[in-house]
Parts: C-alpha cells; sequence; structure tokens
C-alpha cells in the first residue's frame, strides 16, 4: 500500500476566506451556492450555519477523477485528519470539510450516479489509506460500529448532490460535495444522551419542515442499530432501503 505524505509549507485545504477570493469561476460557484445555503435562516443543520458564520470551513477542490487528483485529495483528508487530532470540544474549533467535484469529475445525472462516484472516491480513499483501520470500527457496513475511517480517525461523510431534489437538505448547488466531520463530534453533541437526542431531534424536526417531508427513515444515531452507510448518501422518497454498500474493506499497512 504506497504511502501518503503530507509537504509542509504546500496545505491541500484552502481556508473559506480564500475561497471566496479564488479565480476559478467553478469554486466561486461551490461557495456561492453553499453560502446561499447556510444564510438561510430554515437551513436545517445548526452547526454548519455556525461553521460557515464562523469562517471555519476547509476546502478541497478535485478537478477531474485522474489518479493524480485522488492522490492529491488523499493528501489532503490525511491532512484535514491531523488538525482534527485533539479536539477541545469547543464548537469554535470544529472544522468541517467540504470536498468539491468538478461536473467533469462527477460526470453524474441521476441520483443513482452521483451516490454511485461518491462510493468510488470513498474507496479509492480507503485503498490509499496510510494508517490501520480503527480496531474499535466495524469492517462491515452493515455492522452497527461501521463507519468510514481515514488515517486512523473515523468520519461521518455527507454526499450532497444536484439530484436531491426533494430532499433540499442533501442539496449544496450545482456540484457534488462531500461534507466530512470527525465521527466524534456528533457523538459528543449529538450522541446517544438525553442531551444529544434533544439536539438531533431538533435538527431533524428542522429537516422535514426545510425538505416539506419527513426526514429520511435511514437517519439514526451511531451503534444504536441504524447503519451508518445508509446515511451518507440520502434518496429522495421516504421508503424501506434494500440495497447494498459498495464499500469493501481492505486490510490495511501501514508499513
Amino acid at each position: 500500500m504506497k504511502k501518503l505524505s503530507i509537504d509542509i509549507g504546500l496545505s491541500k485545504l484552502i481556508s473559506q476566506s480564500q475561497v471566496s477570493k479564488s479565480n476559478k469561476a467553478w469554486h466561486r460557484t461551490v461557495f456561492n451556492d453553499i453560502e446561499a445555503r447556510l444564510n438561510n435562516v430554515d437551513f436545517p443543520c445548526i452547526f454548519s450555519k455556525r461553521a460557515f458564520r464562523k469562517s471555519l470551513l476547509k476546502f478541497i477542490f478535485v478537478e477531474n477523477d485522474s489518479e493524480k487528483n485522488i492522490n492529491y485529495l488523499a493528501a489532503g483528508l490525511q491532512e484535514y485528519v491531523e488538525i482534527s487530532r485533539g479536539w477541545d470540544g469547543n464548537l469554535s474549533t470544529a472544522y468541517p470539510l467540504i470536498i468539491a467535484f468538478s461536473q467533469v469529475a462527477t460526470n453524474a445525472i441521476t441520483l443513482k450516479d452521483y451516490h454511485s462516484f461518491g462510493w468510488k472516491i470513498l474507496q479509492k480513499l480507503h485503498d490509499l489509506d496510510p494508517q490501520p483501520w480503527p480496531t474499535q470500527v466495524g469492517q462491515d457496513p452493515n455492522a452497527q460500529a461501521w463507519s468510514m475511517c481515514f488515517n486512523g480517525m473515523p468520519l461521518f461523510c455527507n454526499m450532497s448532490t444536484p439530484a436531491n431534489q426533494v430532499r433540499q437538505s442533501r442539496n449544496l448547488g450545482e456540484h457534488f460535495i462531500l461534507v466530512i466531520n470527525p465521527r466524534e463530534r456528533f457523538d459528543i453533541v449529538a450522541g446517544d444522551t438525553p442531551a444529544g437526542r434533544k439536539v438531533r431531534d431538533n435538527i431533524r424536526t428542522r429537516i422535514s419542515r426545510y425538505d416539506g417531508i419527513p426526514h429520511a427513515l435511514q437517519l439514526g444515531s451511531y451503534s444504536t442499530g441504524a447503519l451508518e452507510w445508509w446515511q451518507y448518501g440520502l434518496v429522495d422518497e421516504n421508503i424501506e432501503r434494500k440495497d447494498q454498500c459498495p464499500f469493501i474493506f481492505k486490510k490495511n499497512d501501514p508499513s
């Protein structure tokens, strides 16, 4: 397994303020689309709204799905995990990661196309993962304790697509977006505790109001019966799902 390394001084992460001044048109489109949604008073995720207001978002832009660009993405994700280690629990130091893909990279039309592309990217990142899978995390996506991991850290991956026409809370504009956060942040601020359940209930009520339909049946709490991978990419219909996760676990060798 090829190890990744970060070039010191050559950060792959772009700050929120830098993106707003980018000289690339599609980068600015991504930023403007996200800005329009997160400035909407009704947007359901109060944490992402807060992060945007405080200019905490980090960005990685992926021009195409070539090996070079996926390696670049993997190095950027490794960098993101490193700056996320040792989080102090303060939301003002929590940096959500926005991974934006050009329309050339995705070449997708339907929601199924976008989700397939998203899982292809997550599989490629797993194949490049420089660290072993954490022992406490399930290796089978159908296990309650499964979560996508990278560089030794469990992550939550939100797939937002232009094809989510009904579930607008999963549509951040014209481009396919992966919103990445360390898994532990959800466990701390919205975990399976009385306070955490209250936070989740509030957000899911907001989701139902924003989307105009009840929240997805697949939404749940980590390691309490809900499958994590179903929550990464949500379909527009409120239906029972029987599809299989395309992710294949591969033993990582950090040597």
